[in-house]
């Protein structure tokens, strides 16, 4: 504290008035002191001065007192060189006010002039004159003297052993004794005692000369600091003046604040207590009302109870138990009614499940035709929200039950309805409706199942209507969930904004600062209010439940069933309904499915004849497309066996037509059959590809024909290929009646023409007629009538082809190729019979010109036979082919005759000299020649009867 006063500055004018610097005086002497200044109350709660009873409460004064940056712990600089950190933060500002606070180059301020080098010159040559003076003063005579005064003080300390100044003297240590006082000096032999004496003496005088060299320095020291011991004292007594003034002033502060705190703060916070008082007695009313509101809960819920409102019922059992846990929480008196509200919820749970499933089954038992679809629909909206809103999302596996036993029930009594109206059934007999129905009749059967579909039809629209109205309200429920997710987003959002209040009124909270019983006034009244807002809406909304007078009616809307509803209990996820949604899609799914099983197992499938099985086929495709159609997904269980059934209809109708083409051709004598009328209409049915059986007369009058005119053409035909006809027709009309047996359908027909190419292959071509029929030879005429008839089937397979190729998908059109085999195998066959009559006349031609000479008369016997050969042959086909096809067959007769004439008369050695023998043959080919050209179409043909000559070389 001296040496603070000591450093008092002062101003020095040296010789020149520009050297005026200021210098550090050497002995200054107190010039002034500071005024008295009140020293802050570090102790405000303890009574200080001179035993004035002072305020016990907190102090104003210390704690209004204006901040500063003084009142600061910790400045900047330590909070930013922390030692306790490894390493240092980097990121010490951005990490809290972002990353846009980052140190940046200050601008030079334009108000401040720029300072340099050149404006310290003046400055530093004076210091360097200043210094020059200092020295120089140092080392005159008085600063010498001075120099030579320490220098022996210094010298004369030095003589003192350096023992005497070690921090740790004690003369207790052995050593230290042993040091300062040898012993040795007095235990020497001799004169001891006077020896001893002077020892002592001399020990005793230099200890006093030590002790006289360190009190002459300690007194030149108190010498040099003389001014600063007497400055200390004097500020001794200053501060304890300032001191008084400083408790004189807090005692009259004192004094003036406990008379503020009579008269000002007493009487504010007494009206703040009563409030405080006030507000509790209105939350202790406000808990009295709702305990008796919720007092009140279980017979309320009895009474929702007994008009079904489960939902009124369950929301308030949910409002019930969370006042429980945040209103009356801890309250003894109800400490059993929380158990008692599960115990009653569970069975409201069982009470929904039965009135669901008693509601289910009146609904199916209910008529399929007078009464509406849906049953009682509040009803049922009522218990689908109750039991979304217990999370009971099983319910539908209840209605699916319910389904298939009203499904069964729904076939039994139409069986037995049927049953009862046959005479020819005796009930009596048989007891078991699938006995009685096994003796039903095909049109009885069919009667029975068109009664069923449509009925089981009524009861799939009774059941998707039912479905409607329950999805309808998942979606309004999840409709609701997600309205109610944006509102808590937007509340949230609000919230967040009311949080930063505003400064007026933060203000005027902070003015509240006074405690009660350790909580802010300003706290204990927002949470008071906070929490009467809450008993309030608790009241209110168990009031309305008691009050209600909707709750005990059946017409209470479906809106206020939602809003309760959702009030206050956790609700079915999102995933959750949307789960619900895709469960009832695929319950219709299954009842479509069940409506389907009821016929799988039907023994009269397999027992429907052909011409009724499309009838039976049409129907059940109808419901299959309507029941597809309602529910809104491809049946696969009735189609599959739908196409069962069609594929072993298929099966059955084709082994049937193939059974009787067989028996035919096995009984076919190939003769030429007249061909009735209705086969010629049936022909002529057959326009522009389009292929469809004409109805049968039931009486014709027409006359039969002797060919079938196809397309202008005549064609003669045997029986068993008109029959063909018709049975190939019949394939291509039951492609038009059910077109997914088109594949099935053209692979048995292809069978079925293969079947009929070969057979009558073995039997014409092969003989087998011979065997099979007894007859005594295959003629030309039989040939060819099987040529024409297999020509009359290649002319049909082109049309049959592009039949099936309309009624096959693009995928399928493989299986035609088939058709184009079997075209190809068929004119195969006809080339065949072609070939077989030009080798029956080669044989003639072999047989006769054989024994050919040139020998009158003429013509020769031999030309003579072959051209009679050729006439039967010409009488046998003519009227069976056609004429373009006679010729053909005719030139290549020709050839074959050319060549066996050529190799005779090669044999004979005849040529075309112009001599006896040339003449004799030119005569018979003229004769022959004549006799080919008299005949039937055959005038203009080109035989070239040149060809038989060698050619000259």
């Amino acid at each position: 504290m001296a040496s603070s006063h000591s450093s008092q500055a002062k101003f020095h004018s040296g010789s020149r008035g520009t050297d005026a610097l200021y210098n550090k005086e050497q002995n200054p002497t107190p010039l002034c002191f500071l005024a008295p200044r009140s020293l802050p109350d570090v102790c405000p709660k303890e009574p200080t001065g001179e035993g004035l009873a002072l305020c016990s409460g907190p102090s104003v004064v210390a704690e209004h007192e204006l901040w500063t940056v003084y009142s600061s712990k910790v400045n900047l600089p330590a909070a930013l060189n922390d030692p306790r950190l490894a390493k240092r933060e980097s990121d010490f500002f951005t990490k809290s006010w972002g990353l846009d606070f980052t140190e940046t180059d200050v601008m030079p301020a334009f108000y401040l002039p720029n300072i340099n080098r050149d404006h310290f010159v003046t400055y530093l040559q004076e210091m360097a004159q200043v210094t020059l003076q200092n020295l120089l003063k140092q080392f005159s005579p008085p600063f010498i003297g001075l120099e030579l005064n320490d220098w022996k003080s210094r010298t004369e300390l030095e003589q003192v052993p350096k023992i005497f100044f070690k921090p740790d003297f004690a003369l207790e240590d052995p050593a230290t004794f042993n040091t300062v006082l040898p012993w040795s000096h007095f235990n020497s032999t001799g004169g001891r005692k006077t020896r001893d004496w002077a020892s002592s003496k001399l020990l005793q005088e230099k200890l006093s000369h030590y002790l006289d060299v360190v009190e002459v320095n300690i007194a030149q020291q108190i010498s040099l600091r003389s001014e600063a011991f007497f400055h200390a004292m004097s500020s001794q007594h200053e501060l304890q003046d300032q001191l008084r003034e400083t408790q004189w002033a807090v005692s009259v502060l004192r004094r003036g604040t406990t008379a503020i705190d009579r008269v000002m703060c007493q009487g504010p916070l007494q009206a703040l207590c009563t409030t405080l008082t006030r507000n509790n007695c209105v939350k202790l009313h406000n808990k009295l009302k709702l305990m008796a509101t919720v007092h009140q809960t279980q017979p309320t819920v009895q009474l929702l109870l007994s008009t079904s409102e489960f939902v009124g019922a369950l929301e308030l059992i949910s409002t019930t138990k969370e006042v429980l846990q945040q209103e009356l929480q801890g309250i003894t008196s109800f400490r059993h009614l929380g158990s008692q509200l599960c115990e009653l919820e569970k069975l409201i749970d069982k009470m929904m499940e039965e009135d669901f499933s008693i509601y289910v089954r009146s609904d199916f038992s209910s008529s399929l035709k007078d009464e509406p679809h849906v049953l009682e629909k509040e009803r049922l909206e009522s218990l689908v929200f109750g039991l979304l809103r217990q999370k009971k999302l099983d319910f539908l596996c209840i209605y699916s039950d319910e389904m298939i036993v009203a499904a069964k029930a729904l076939v039994t009594q139409c069986v037995a309805e049927s049953v009862v109206n046959i005479e020819e059934i005796d009930t009596e007999v048989t007891n078991k409706l699938a006995d009685q129905m096994r003796l039903m009749t095909f049109a009885q059967w069919f009667e029975l199942l068109k009664k069923i579909l449509e009925n089981f039809l009524l009861f799939l629209q009774k059941i998707k209507a039912t479905l409607n109205v329950i999805r309808n309200v998942v979606l309004k429920v999840l409709y609701s969930n997600q309205k109610n997710l944006v509102l808590d987003k937007y509340v949230a959002g609000l919230s967040v904004q009311e949080t930063s209040v505003d400064p007026v009124l933060q203000g005027e909270a902070e003015l509240a600062y006074l405690t009660h019983e350790g909580l802010f006034i300003s706290d204990a009244l927002s949470e008071a209010q906070q929490q009467d807002q809450s008993s309030a809406l608790g009241c209110k909304i168990l009031q309305g439940c008691v009050d209600t007078p909707g709750y005990t009616t059946t017409e209470m809307s479906v809106n206020k069933d939602q809003n309760l509803m959702y009030g206050v209990n956790v609700v079915p996820t999102e995933l959750e309904l949307n789960g619900v949604i895709s469960n009832i899609q695929e319950l219709l799914h299954t009842a479509s499915d069940v409506s389907h099983d009821r016929f799988l197992g039907d023994g009269h499938w397999g027992k429907s004849k052909s011409v009724l099985f499309v009838g039976l086929w049409h129907v059940v495709d109808a419901f299959v497309r309507d029941t597809e159609e309602l529910c809104g997904r491809r049946s696969v269980s009735l189609r599959g066996v739908l196409q069962s059934q069609a594929n072993r209809f298929v099966h059955r109708f084709h082994e049937e037509r193939k059974n009787k083409l067989s028996l035919l051709l096995d009984n076919e004598r190939w003769k030429q059959a007249e061909v009735p009328t209705e086969f010629q209409d049936l022909v002529n049915s057959i326009v522009d590809g389009q292929i469809t059986l004409p109805e049968r007369k039931t009486i014709d009058n027409r006359k039969p024909t002797e060919y079938l005119l196809v397309n202008g053409e005549r064609y003669a035909v045997v029986g068993t290929v008109l029959l063909l006809i018709r049975i190939f027709l019949e394939y291509c009309q039951c492609v038009n009646d059910v077109p997914s047996i088109a594949t099935d359908m053209l692979t048995r027909l292809s069978d079925l023409l293969k079947h009929f190419n070969s057979r009558s292959c073995q039997l014409v071509l092969g003989a087998g007629a011979l065997q099979v029929l007894g007859l005594k030879t295959i003629t030309t005429k039989n040939l060819a009538l099987a040529s024409r008839c297999l020509q009359l089937v290649v002319y049909y397979i082109p049309v049959i082809r592009a039949h099936f190729e309309s009624k096959l998908h693009p995928k399928q059109c493989s299986v035609l190729r088939h058709l184009d085999h079997i075209k190809k195998d068929y004119n195969d066959h006809i080339a065949e019979i072609s070939a077989k009559l030009i080798a029956i006349m080669d044989s003639v031609f072999e047989k006769a010109l054989s024994k050919y000479e040139m020998k009158a008369p003429m013509p020769s016997s031999c030309l003579r036979n072959v051209c009679k050969q050729m006439a039967k042959m010409h009488e046998a086909i003519n009227e069976l082919l056609p004429e373009q096809q006679t010729q053909m067959l005719f030139l290549r007769i020709n050839t074959t005759f050319k060549m066996h004439m050529k190799s005779q008369l090669a044999r004979l050695g005849v040529i075309n000299d112009g001599g006896p023998q040339h003449g004799l043959v030119v005569v018979d080919m003229a004769f022959y020649t004549d006799n080919i050209h008299a005949l039937k179409n055959l005038e203009l043909l080109d035989l070239n009867m040149a060809e038989i000559w060698e050619q000259k070389r």
